[in-house]
């Protein structure tokens, strides 16, 4: 994989806007840098996680299908990340968008509060962006 230790600005700056729940935000800013990239490698992270920040997009406005099509597919292009790439936990964002797609699946109502957040770790030091 093409994994760095430490993400590009602009990656940090998608990632700030999935923590605040700018989902559509972040498939911009993530688009843009996905378009540029010509590494497939790194492309398919940023797709990742662009459209899993569009699935709960589509949670957000109780479109159930679009959510579990598009969770499903991010879901999928994260896991060779897995356990962590530029600095992401990767292995417990698919956990938790996981148990978000079981619960879309349900068709239950999901609060945003539980909506998965990106957590970022570097060396002995672990927060959220």
């Amino acid at each position: 994989m093409g994994c760095r230790d430490y993400p590009a600005p602009q990656l940090v700056h998608a990632l700030e806007q999935f923590n605040r729940g700018e989902y559509w935000a972040q498939h911009e800013t993530l688009e843009e840098i996905w378009r540029a990239e010509r590494d497939e490698s790194i492309r398919n992270f940023y797709k990742g996680v662009l459209q899993i920040g569009v699935g709960l997009y589509h949670l957000t406005r109780q479109n159930y299908s679009g959510a579990i099509k598009v969770l499903t597919r991010g879901i999928s292009y994260l896991r060779p990340y897995s356990p962590r790439c530029f600095g992401v936990n990767v292995a417990r964002l698919i956990d938790e968008s996981t148990r978000i797609l079981e619960r879309a699946h349900a068709r239950e109502e999901i609060a945003a509060n539980d909506f998965p957040r990106v957590h970022f770790e570097i060396i002995n030091h672990k927060s959220e962006i």
